[in-house]
């Protein structure tokens, strides 16, 4: 189902029209003192609702789903997997600003594993939506720990606010650093430990 299906079927289910949200777009224009009838501004309208459908997008994901396939077939690997600096783009949900980041995603397998893009995916699907950071957190990780039936995930988010650095205080170059640890993670400081060393180990690498 490609985007606009996605869109017509919400318009379906209960939310607004997608010429209800141009409405409201236009709204917002000639509430900041803009007027929207100029050449500039016609389509911004148009384009607005679009980009929300892309920023929003995650709304319309199930990262159980895309969790349901995994491997067996790895020689009895059981060892730490660490997937790091995956970017995100998200939306704080009080002020609508953006929040860009990087997450930093382990777990421990018990008998399968899944393909690294998927981690990826999951990150992105709780990234397109409103969100604080800590909730944003912890829905990572408990979708993995759930759906994969690890021995334990870690969850790692630094992400500057942009609702801090546009507005209000404006204080630019401020990261927020979050944590999830479940299962083995929580309970043994020295596979915490591994973990931030990997995560510090590839961040330097990068860098």
């Amino acid at each position: 189902m490609n985007i606009i299906e996605k869109l017509v079927e919400a318009e379906q289910n209960g939310r607004p029209t997608r010429q209800e949200a141009e409405e409201a777009v236009r709204v917002l224009l000639r509430w900041a003192g803009e007027d929207p009838t100029r050449e500039g501004l016609l389509d911004t309208p148009k384009r607005v609702t679009k980009a929300y459908g892309d920023w929003f997008r995650g709304y319309d994901e199930d990262p159980a789903e895309m969790l349901q396939r995994t491997f067996s077939e790895v020689e009895g690997y059981d060892e730490m997997i660490v997937l790091s600096g995956i970017r995100f783009e998200s939306y704080c949900e009080h002020h609508m600003a953006p929040i860009i980041g990087v997450a930093h995603v382990g777990y421990i397998p018990t008998d399968r594993v899944v393909g690294i893009s998927k981690l990826a995916r999951v990150v992105d699907t709780f990234a397109k939506r409103l969100q604080v950071q800590e909730k944003m957190t912890a829905q990572i990780a408990n979708a993995l720990f759930d759906a994969l039936d690890a021995r334990g995930v870690a969850v790692m988010i630094e992400g500057e606010h942009h609702c801090m650095s546009t507005r209000g205080v404006h204080k630019p170059g401020v990261n927020m650093v979050t944590k999830k640890m479940l299962g083995v993670f929580r309970d043994d400081p020295i596979l915490r430990a591994e973990f931030m060393e990997n995560v510090e180990r590839s961040t330097r690498a990068a860098g």
